[in-house]
């Protein structure tokens, strides 16, 4: 599956350098041989008018860690992982903190993969979860 003894959590960082990632701060900081996962801070540039977290950030974490696991899983076979669809929902609030997005694997085909994504708080709450269906490209 995703190839976690060959790359570290530096290289998959600097990935995300010039991309919504690094404006939103989002970092990876733990990933294995089925699983992805990125933090991101609850802060003003996240949130929405009544100070939570915004829908549209928490969705933004869910693709890119999900885009980011299925990128590792093709990473090597000339192919790339681009967002088809992703269905989110919502469970609960946020206003300060970090969130933790983790991707999982539910299929890995030769043209679509689906994740699971479930954000968390500092607390550990399950606040949303995502499944995002990614098409398996040939890279050009």
């Amino acid at each position: 599956m995703i190839p976690y003894k060959a790359i570290n959590i530096s290289q998959l960082n600097e990935l995300g350098k010039n991309t919504m990632s690094e404006h939103l701060d989002m970092v990876v900081t733990a990933f294995g041989e089925d699983f992805v996962t990125m933090r991101m801070p609850v802060n003003s540039k996240v949130h929405q008018p009544l100070g939570m977290l915004h829908g549209g950030a928490i969705a933004a974490l869910a693709e890119n860690v999900a885009s980011l696991a299925g990128n590792l899983v093709v990473n090597g076979e000339g192919k790339a992982c681009l967002g088809l669809s992703l269905n989110t929902n919502h469970l609960k609030s946020a206003r300060d903190g970090f969130v933790y997005a983790t991707a999982r694997p539910i299929h890995l085909g030769r043209s679509t993969q689906v994740w699971e994504v479930e954000t968390r708080n500092d607390d550990e709450i399950l606040i949303n979860v995502c499944r995002m269906t990614l098409a398996v490209v040939d890279r050009k």
